[in-house]
């Protein structure tokens, strides 16, 4: 996230020989990165002071026509490592202060990093953070508890059309719901360290979109009916990418008017937990920077993990 505030009433202040750079392995200990490192505009209970861990995985289980990350989910850009690289990584980020580690659209992973993760939580105690479209399936998500400490989901939409128009996904809206609540089910409370840094929890966050006030609507009565003490990231960040340059409604980024009708969605529906965003955070500035030569370098540092 950028530049971000709480919610309060009555109205929001505002590589070595093993990595390759082309293809994906069908090995099960293969994994495709296209960037570690610390990352400090996420909510402020994420980032912290050190900065969150992230680890940005290529491939999305969405097809977003408007994704800021459009090089990792829709064209695969990425390295690919092992199982132990991803484990010295993000040991490596702890040692350089991480939060936590933030696993960055993990889903279409999520098998294989099970063990990766077991393997970490015998070494580490920092939580583990799944920042996810949040249409992961149920199945999945029971494989994961215990594993993962913060939940970090996306809900994008309430309006399964849209959902189909803009991401290319069915039956988005009932996915979503069963996602989120599976992880509050997992995480019913949230906790916070004295600095005010989540160690387990949930955060939803809501991206709100060109003239999608009613989907907005939607998503946030939806949030609330799953637990109303839930914290909600109700980001103002959009903005149209060269893939939705000509597109009739995806070609502007939100209005004030627009993010203000989405603040008062969210006190009506309920909520009363959450962060905004200013919308001068809507810039490509704040697209984290996607160097494999970078990343390559530094696993090419790193110790082996484990034998």
């Amino acid at each position: 996230m950028r530049t971000q505030r709480a919610l309060v009433r009555p109205r929001l202040d505002n590589a070595p020989a093993r990595v390759h750079t082309l293809g994906v392995s069908d090995g099960k200990n293969v994994f495709r990165i296209a960037r570690a490192g610390l990352h400090r505009f996420e909510e402020p209970c994420i980032s912290g002071e050190g900065g969150s861990g992230t680890l940005f995985f290529s491939g999305c289980d969405m097809r977003c026509v408007f994704c800021q990350n459009y090089a990792l989910s829709h064209r695969g850009a990425g390295l690919n490592v092992d199982g132990d690289d991803l484990v010295a990584l993000m040991l490596h980020l702890e040692r350089e202060g991480a939060e936590n580690i933030n696993l960055v659209t993990p889903t279409p992973w999520a098998e294989r990093l099970i063990p990766i993760l077991e393997e970490f939580k015998t070494r580490s105690q920092l939580p583990i953070v799944w920042n996810s479209s949040g249409c992961d399936s149920v199945q999945t998500l029971v494989k994961l508890q215990g594993l993962v400490d913060v939940w970090l989901p996306d809900f994008k939409y309430s309006d399964d059309a849209l959902a189909v128009r803009y991401s290319a996904v069915k039956d988005c809206f009932s996915r979503s719901v069963a996602a989120v609540s599976e992880m509050r089910r997992q995480r019913p409370k949230d906790i916070f360290d004295d600095r005010g840094v989540m160690k387990e929890g949930v955060i939803v966050r809501h991206l709100v979109l060109p003239a999608a006030t009613e989907n907005t609507r939607g998503v946030l009565r939806a949030i609330a009916d799953i637990d109303p003490d839930l914290f909600v990231s109700l980001m103002g960040q959009y903005f149209p990418t060269p893939a939705v340059a000509d597109h009739p409604v995806l070609s502007r980024r939100i209005t004030e008017e627009e993010y203000d009708e989405a603040t008062d969605a969210f006190f009506a529906a309920g909520l009363h937990n959450g962060f905004s965003q200013e919308l001068s955070s809507a810039v490509e500035d704040y697209v984290p920077d996607f160097d494999t030569d970078a990343l390559a370098a530094l696993i090419a540092s790193l110790p082996r993990s484990r034998a």
